[in-house]
């Protein structure tokens, strides 16, 4: 009875000291995001992430003490970042995606693998900093802020990386959003044509859904669903990339280090819990009921996470050193509509 009351005791000493030490920077971040979250949902096209980095980003220019919220900011841009990529397989039906998504993958192979190589083409002659080619490369070719968010913690990007990667492919998010639309219809694009170049040569959710919507009011059709699940299956491109980061990281820290590699101490975790989520989602046949508000949980950790990030980034250093990172974006996103159009094509759909 008394060891059973010392358990308990000790099990409240750990929340009241990880209250103590995380709580004031876990609730900045949440004061951040919620009017960034309602932000990001009246103006869809720029999303709550951008919001919460730029708010955060100003709010750390105007806080004089800083050291009471570090411990939970941190705290917040690693491990609820984290959580986020876990919630989000649960909105990955992986029966549905692959049925639906499987037309698509020839060209989300090759959009993939030219944003890949166009981003280490420019990390080797622009001497772009590492974890920026690859932030930058992975965020373009899979799914902007999400795939950000998983392969992040996997290369130990720093707060600053992180921002200046989601704020390169926010940039290019909204111009594509707004010229593809009137762009397909010149090309003359078909409905599956323009749902298939939405869906793999823009890279975040909320600007897929913002393009395709805006194809839909102008032609009366039905693009949306298409160009989602495209967006989809590109999304599950997640599970490869991380793991090869985490075997290539290992084995540099090897080389670097003189250490052992181990891949349990370079193995990305939560993107298992990931898979998980999605097998869990598919094998169960879970309802939207149940699926919905966990994926919406999943865009508020996101949302929460880029607070933490914006109020660990120096706004004035970002600036400074955005021009490459920016070249580097602008190159892959062209590169990939370019290959969009051009798989589509050789295809016959185009």
């Amino acid at each position: 009875m008394a060891g059973r009351k010392m358990k308990i005791a000790k099990g409240g000493n750990i929340k009241m000291n990880f209250v103590k030490k995380n709580g004031a920077g876990l609730l900045l971040c949440l004061i951040i995001a919620v009017p960034s979250w309602f932000l990001g949902q009246a103006v869809p096209v720029i999303g709550g992430p951008v919001f919460a980095i730029l708010i955060g980003m100003i709010l750390t220019l105007l806080l004089t003490k800083k050291e009471p919220f570090t411990a939970g900011v941190n705290y917040t841009s690693k491990k609820i970042l984290q959580a986020a990529v876990v919630f989000l397989g649960f909105g990955m039906n992986l029966t549905e995606i692959l049925a639906k998504g499987k037309q698509s993958l020839p060209i989300i192979l090759s959009t993939i693998a030219t944003s890949l190589i166009i981003a280490f083409i420019l990390y080797k002659a622009l001497k772009l900093r590492t974890n920026n080619a690859i932030l930058v490369g992975v965020g373009s070719s899979i799914c902007g802020g999400s795939a950000i968010a998983a392969t992040a913690p996997v290369i130990e990007a720093n707060d600053e990386e992180v921002a200046q990667s989601i704020s390169v492919i926010f940039l290019f998010n909204v111009l594509a959003a707004l010229i593809f639309p009137t762009l397909g219809a010149m090309l003359g694009l078909s409905n599956e044509g323009f749902g298939l170049f939405a869906g793999t040569a823009i890279n975040d959710t909320s600007s897929v859904t913002a393009a395709a919507t805006a194809w839909d009011g102008i032609h009366g059709s039905n693009t949306l669903e298409s160009a989602a699940i495209v967006k989809m299956t590109r999304t599950l491109a997640i599970i490869p990339i991380t793991l090869v980061l985490a075997i290539w990281r290992g084995r540099k820290e090897k080389k670097s280090e003189g250490s052992t590699f181990s891949l349990k101490k370079s193995f990305p975790f939560f993107v298992l819990f990931f898979v998980l989520a999605s097998v869990v989602t598919t094998v169960f046949q879970l309802p939207a009921a149940v699926t919905d508000p966990l994926k919406e949980l999943s865009k508020f950790l996101i949302v929460m996470a880029m607070a933490a990030i914006g109020l660990n980034t120096n706004i004035v250093k970002l600036v400074k050193t955005g021009g490459k990172p920016i070249f580097t974006g602008f190159c892959c996103w062209l590169g990939i509509s370019l290959v969009s159009l051009g798989m589509q094509h050789v295809l016959g759909i185009w």
